[in-house]
């Protein structure tokens, strides 16, 4: 049993989580593989080379837990993380990247929909993961309105924002957040930490509505 609290700051946040343990737990390319044990799941996406892995690693504190690649649309599977034993962090495959197989393109769409769909009552938080140097695209729009539209709660991350100086960063924000209805984006780097901070709030704060009134996530234990 591991019980979630409100906290400031990165350190304050991940002892009060207690975050003490973290592993890939499997990739699945069909829903009767999804993994079986029990809590919450943290769900990130975004479009290929966008950063996710970078970023998950990041917020658990590890550096090779998710592998990157540098070859964009490489991933085409849903990847389960067990972080403590209690909830998953789960990164889904890319999207939008056109060097991909036609075929493997429009299979996309259907497999996020159908997971969004299938595990939207056990879902705490996405984070719909975007460039901080580029504008979204219309399939970050896409994603947006299917998480708006299934109910699911989510916060926007712009990735790379170490790239640009304070103003264009501040720009390029507010931009993101005027093409994507409106909603609060935060901006981030996997390398600086920049954001990270503010990612884990809404992370806490996600964790403990999913979890309940009494502000706990049960371990399970399993595959």
């Amino acid at each position: 049993m591991q019980r979630f609290r409100r906290g400031r700051g990165v350190r304050r946040l991940r002892d009060r989580l207690k975050i003490k343990s973290c592993r890939f737990q499997r990739s699945v390319y069909r829903s009767e593989d999804e993994p079986r044990t029990t809590g919450p799941d943290v769900v990130f996406l975004g479009r290929s080379n966008v950063g996710k892995s970078s970023l998950i690693n990041r917020l658990l504190g590890t550096k090779k837990l998710a592998k990157t690649s540098s070859q964009p649309g490489k991933t085409q599977s849903v990847n389960f993380y067990r972080v403590n034993e209690s909830f998953h962090f789960v990164d889904l495959p890319g999207y939008g990247y056109a060097r991909v197989p036609e075929s493997v393109r429009n299979s996309w769409a259907p497999l996020v929909e159908n997971f969004l769909r299938r595990r939207r009552d056990r879902i705490a938080l996405a984070l719909l993961v975007v460039d901080a140097r580029r504008a979204p695209t219309a399939l970050d729009a896409t994603m947006r309105s299917w998480l708006a539209d299934a109910g699911i709660p989510y916060v926007v991350v712009a990735t790379k924002a170490d790239k640009l100086a304070a103003g264009a960063r501040a720009t390029a924000v507010r931009e993101i957040e005027e093409s994507l209805g409106g909603r609060a984006c935060v901006p981030a780097s996997a390398t600086t930490g920049l954001g990270t901070r503010e990612i884990w709030r809404y992370l806490d704060g996600a964790l403990v509505r999913t979890a309940g009134p009494a502000g706990r996530v049960e371990s399970s234990r399993g595959n």
